[in-house]
Formats: structure tokens, C-alpha cells, sequence
């Protein structure tokens, strides 16, 4: 998975940038624990960065697991992001909320399955509405997405793999879930 974009952009970056036909622009923004009541949907309708699609972690995952946001199967996603209006070929800017919860794991699941230019907002939206920038209510028309999965095995270990480099301190381990 090569680099071939800056991990972060800035929200005048993002603003100068933002009728650029190669630009699209997800809003990845996730309820944190403690607060799954929220409606992210909801929350996206009532305002989101003008041109903004919902790229909704939650109904992304894999429902089939017993465990919480697994990755999908890669066929399942590269149809979701079509469904989305999702085009792997544009510049992906990714934003939730400005506290880095959910974008870094929207940039991954991205990355994940082919998408080569792939950034961060930073700040995410609390940074773009620091700046004064302004919101759109409501959905986005799209077009269908052209979105072909090409899974990158090596961004994703097993549990197995894990116990292993625990148990023969092969790697550094870090667990990344909220406190």
C-alpha cells in the first residue's frame, strides 16, 4: 500500500480544493462508546462539509461477526462504496467529528481495499467550523461509485498472529480502543 498522498489536509486546503471534480469528500463521523444513542445520520443530515457523502462505519462492518466493526468481506464493501457514489480514483478526504476516532478508521478500511489517495481532515469538523467555513444540510446527490476491492492482506493480522508476537515479543502491540 503505497503513500502517494498526505496522511492529513487542512480545512483551507480542503476549502480551496473543494469543487475540484477530483476531490470527494466522506464524512466518517462515529458515535464514541457511551454515546451509541447518538444518530450519525441524523447528525450528518442536520450538517456536514458541502459536497460531504456518509461513508457509515457502522453499517460497513461486518454484521455477521459476533464482534464489533469487523472488516467486511471485500466484495461487500467495494459494492457498498458504489451504492455510496464512492470513485477509488479521486483524492478521498475523510473527516469526523475533529477528535480522530473514527477517520483514521475510515482512511484504513480505504486503504484496506485499494483506495490509493486517501487523507484526513484535520481538525475534522470541529476544525472546518473553527474556521468558519460553511455547512450543508441535508443529502448529497451522487452518481454510482466505480469502487474494485483489491484487499491488501497485510494491513490486517489475525488474532493469532497477534497471541504469537505477544507471547515471542516480535512486535509492539497497541491496543487502540477507547479507555
Amino acid at each position: 500500500m503505497p503513500m502517494t498522498t498526505a496522511f492529513f489536509v487542512a480545512a483551507d486546503w480542503l476549502a480551496e480544493h473543494i469543487d475540484d471534480p477530483e476531490i470527494q469528500i466522506l464524512d466518517a463521523r462515529m458515535a464514541p462508546p457511551g454515546q451509541e444513542h447518538r444518530d450519525m445520520a441524523g447528525e450528518y443530515r442536520a450538517g456536514h462539509i458541502p459536497g460531504a457523502l456518509f461513508f457509515d462505519i457502522e453499517a460497513l462492518s461486518d454484521r455477521a461477526s459476533p464482534l464489533p466493526h469487523m472488516m467486511p468481506r471485500p466484495e461487500a464493501f467495494a459494492v457498498a462504496m458504489r451504492e455510496l457514489g464512492v470513485r477509488q480514483d479521486k483524492h478521498l478526504v475523510i473527516y469526523d467529528e475533529g477528535n480522530l476516532f473514527s477517520a483514521p478508521r475510515a482512511w484504513w478500511m480505504l486503504r484496506t481495499f485499494g483506495a490509493e489517495k486517501v487523507s484526513i481532515l484535520a481538525g475534522g469538523l470541529a476544525g472546518w467550523q473553527r474556521d468558519e467555513w460553511l455547512l450543508r444540510e441535508g443529502e448529497e446527490a451522487h452518481e454510482g461509485g466505480e469502487f474494485e476491492a483489491k484487499f491488501a492482506p497485510q494491513a490486517v493480522v489475525r488474532l493469532t498472529d497477534v497471541l504469537l508476537a505477544s507471547h515471542e515479543k516480535t512486535a509492539q502491540i497497541v491496543d487502540a480502543r477507547p479507555a
